[in-house]
């Protein structure tokens, strides 16, 4: 059975990571770009706003785009206080507000005037098997000492939380394959160390298959899909969330 589903689902993600998966998905925001910094900038606003409705996604994360001039890191590194300003009362997605965008396009000013990537922020230990303790370190980094409302739209593993959004801009921005929707960036992080996106979908998905038996989306399960993606691909784990995802949206069992 346990080599039957990894031929299953080695099928499906042969299957789906491929082109045409970006036209309908919300990596094809950082598609638009070719400069490494914008593409990163992209990736990560939109992975932030990637909850609920696809297709909102994708035209909530175009407007950001518009608003930057369709230019992130020079925006980013050049943007006027009074410009900013004008963003505050900005409509952008769901509960993630002008005020929350201004907050980030600050903290991405800010991580930029001491890093040429945000790759920096992410970077693993020695000792590491997973980003547990990374994308809490970036997410002190990147948020800071000050209190803001933007705070609850970073994830943080130290509270169990999958983390998801995290996962897919990590997946995006490390993954390296040459089918062209995955943009492998970042040269400094392995990507035998991602872990597949977990949210509902996945999850319920997950469950059918017999993947994971925990009823929860949370971090615990995240080690729990760990334990069996890894030993199906030990040196790209990450693949099979397109055969996931493939499989939910097609309910291909």
């Amino acid at each position: 059975m346990i080599a039957d589903l990894k031929e299953f689902l080695d099928e499906k993600a042969d299957f789906y990571n491929r082109p045409e998966f970006i036209e309908n998905d919300p990596i094809q925001i950082p598609h638009r770009f070719s400069l490494m910094q914008d593409i990163e900038i992209a990736g990560f606003l939109t992975a932030t706003i990637s909850w609920g409705n696809r297709k909102s996604i994708i035209n909530d994360a175009a407007k950001m785009m518009e608003l930057m001039e369709n230019s992130p890191y020079d925006f980013v590194q050049n943007v006027a206080a009074k410009e900013l300003r004008t963003l505050e009362n900005k409509s952008i997605h769901r509960t993630f507000n002008g005020e929350d965008f201004r907050e980030f396009i600050l903290n991405l000013k800010k991580v930029y005037s001491k890093n040429e990537s945000l790759e920096q922020l992410f970077l693993m230990k020695e000792d590491e098997e997973n980003f547990f303790h990374a994308l809490e370190r970036f997410r002190n980094s990147f948020l800071g000492a000050k209190k803001h409302r933007s705070h609850k739209h970073v994830s943080s593993t130290y509270k169990n939380s999958s983390a998801k959004r995290l996962m897919m801009f990590l997946r995006w921005m490390v993954r390296k394959d040459k089918r062209g929707v995955d943009f492998g960036v970042w040269r400094n992080i392995d990507q035998q160390f991602l872990s597949v996106p977990l949210d509902v979908h996945t999850g319920n998905i997950s469950r059918k298959l017999n993947l994971i038996e925990r009823k929860q989306n949370d971090w615990k399960t995240v080690l729990e899909m760990d334990s069996v993606l890894r030993k199906f691909d030990a040196e790209d784990p990450a693949k099979y969330d397109f055969a996931l995802f493939g499989i939910g949206v097609s309910k291909d069992f």
